[in-house]
């Protein structure tokens, strides 16, 4: 009677391994924050056929899914007003739970280092800011740098509360962007996935395919040169990095990148494309929230880094809900990583609070250049964002304009009406205009708001 049972045990153990048991990617985990008044997907994988049932407790609903023949499901699932903790059960031949699931705001952060960048790797204030970082509804999901050539499934991780602990080796854009939001949107919960890594070019973080159907990026890709730091062929970190998450419900996208192309002349073209290409990949026509790249004395020239903030200011009028915060107000033109991440993540929550969350938060962008008029020998230059604008001191430095010549002589700057008139002894009829036209200029033109406004030249 005992062998039959114990042959009894092993066939049931047999049969039972036959079957796999339900799985998720890990980005569906306890500590989660879902997005709020949404469908969100929920997926992952099972045996062909098998019926999963997931109860989430905010809800009395339970919802049922089975898997293909390629072992794979998904299903959307409805959510509520903000709040938590709650629980979601998964239960097909194995069952568990989700536990401490949040819903409210979900961001997703990428980019280079200055948005990977930690309190532990040194910012202002770093000591006082670590110590009070006690924020239970505040989450973070932290992506490892990984690379392939093949889109991936899944990405190591897991959802941490925000404690001094967390938030010191969490990204610190990230950080101040949550506890921003969360004190305006009144202690909603708010979810932060960062998917950053040092030194690299957009056009990783862009589908291979995508760049190579466009002969512009394409031909821009071709010309990376190889970095030590990060990889630099199409796709490579889009698809370990970005591609496992296609499908999870976002409020928006937060991005901090361009340093490392430095050079491009149609970095427009790459921002662009790749700020499509992944709400072509999400189905969705989320906000993409950016930071034009710091002043910096970039070696090998005086054009290279200004000529990428340009092409960032150009994508605002290119690419609809997208918005950029201008910092060359105040990180230093020493240092390629500025430390004061605090004020440009705040500057990148009041985008979002004025623009998502439709709260009158006053001026959030600063002056950018709309469009210009000539009239014999002066130039009038008009500006959107532009109430109350005004010199830093008694005027402006950096104002330059130019004649059909394109060559470009310093010129006197008048405020009138929230525009600008430059002349200039030196250009008899001129037709271009720039401002802050230097990699390390700094701002000196400012907005009743006290943004500072974006370098530009006129085409």
């Amino acid at each position: 009677m005992k062998k039959y049972s114990l042959l009894i045990a092993a066939l049931l153990i047999t049969y039972m391994s036959a079957f796999a048991n339900v799985s998720l990617p890990s980005f569906f985990s306890d500590n989660m924050v879902l997005q709020r008044n949404s469908e969100v997907k929920l997926w992952g994988w099972a045996s062909p056929f098998e019926e999963i049932t997931i109860k989430p407790s905010w809800t009395d609903k339970e919802y049922k899914v089975t898997p293909g023949n390629d072992a794979y499901w998904e299903i959307l699932v409805k959510t509520t007003e903000a709040g938590g903790p709650y629980t979601v059960n998964i239960k097909g031949y194995n069952e568990f739970s989700l536990k401490n699931v949040m819903l409210g705001e979900v961001w997703f952060c990428s980019g280079q280092s200055n948005m990977e960048w930690t309190a532990s790797s040194g910012i202002d204030n770093a000591e006082a800011e670590i110590a009070k970082a006690n924020y239970p509804n505040i989450r973070f999901f932290a992506a490892p740098k990984l690379s392939s050539p093949y889109p991936q499934m899944n990405v190591p991780g897991e959802w941490k509360i925000c404690t001094p602990e967390t938030m010191k080796y969490f990204s610190a854009i990230g950080y101040f962007f949550a506890e921003r939001l969360q004190k305006e949107l009144k202690n909603i919960p708010i979810g932060i996935i960062n998917s950053s890594w040092g030194g690299s070019p957009a056009e990783i973080w862009i589908p291979e395919t995508y760049v190579n159907s466009n002969p512009v990026m394409a031909s821009a890709a071709a010309k990376l040169s190889a970095m030590p730091w990060s990889p630099i062929e199409s796709g490579r970190t889009y698809n370990t990095m970005i591609h496992p998450f296609v499908g999870y419900k976002i409020a928006g996208v937060l991005w901090y990148q361009g340093e490392s192309n430095v050079g491009s002349d149609v970095y427009d073209t790459t921002l662009g494309g790749l700020i499509k290409s992944w709400r072509e990949a999400w189905k969705d026509d989320f906000p993409f929230y950016y930071v034009q790249i710091a002043s910096y004395k970039y070696e090998g020239g005086n054009y290279q880094g200004v000529t990428i903030r340009d092409a960032q200011r150009k994508v605002l009028n290119q690419v609809a809900k997208t918005g950029m915060v201008v910092i060359n107000d105040i990180s230093t033109t020493e240092d390629i990583h500025p430390r004061n991440k605090k004020p440009v993540a705040e500057r990148l929550a009041n985008l979002a609070l004025s623009n998502t969350y439709s709260l009158n938060k006053g001026l959030v962008n600063g002056p950018l250049f709309k469009d210009l008029k000539t009239d014999k020998t002066k130039i009038i230059l008009n500006f959107n964002y532009a109430d109350g604008l005004h010199f830093k001191g008694k005027t402006s430095t950096q104002f330059e304009i130019a004649g059909e010549d394109g060559v470009f002589y310093e010129a006197q700057p008048k405020i009138v009406n929230n525009s600008i008139v430059l002349t200039s002894k030196k250009v008899k009829k001129p037709v271009h205009a720039r401002y802050a036209w230097l990699n390390s200029a700094v701002a000196d033109v400012f907005n009743s708001g006290g943004l500072p406004m974006s370098s530009f030249k006129t085409e």
